[in-house]
């Protein structure tokens, strides 16, 4: 199956009391969320013409990450059904500590059509 890879680091943009998720300087968890769904576009298998969209997210965040921290995320594509595609997604800092997991799925779809029905084409 098709597997990629992001590294990472910590920047006092992407924690928790600059994103609104909370009120300290810790990786947030939605800036976590949008490196998973990254690693999940790059994994994803889609032609010429294409793109994936995301639609459903189960996310652990399991340890804090302070700013400097660096880390790598992973997708790997676990499923796919049709359209529908499902990946294990999995952040580990440089210490092998496990930050974050869980599974992201998307859907392939026609990217103009898609566009088009939203109204930004």
């Amino acid at each position: 199956m098709k597997r990629a890879e992001l590294v990472v680091v910590v920047e006092r943009d992407d924690t928790a009391e600059r994103v609104g998720s909370g009120d300290v300087p810790v990786l947030a968890t939605p800036r976590l969320l949008a490196w998973a769904e990254a690693a999940t576009v790059k994994a994803s298998p889609v032609a010429e013409g294409q793109t994936s969209v995301g639609t459903r997210v189960e996310l652990e965040h399991r340890a804090a990450s302070p700013v400097g921290t660096r880390m790598t995320i992973s997708a790997e594509l676990v499923e796919a059904d049709g359209r529908r595609l499902a990946f294990a997604v999995k952040a580990v800092d440089e210490h092998g500590t496990v930050v974050g997991e869980g599974r992201i799925e998307r859907v392939v779809v026609d990217r103009a059509r898609f566009l088009s029905r939203v109204g930004n084409a």
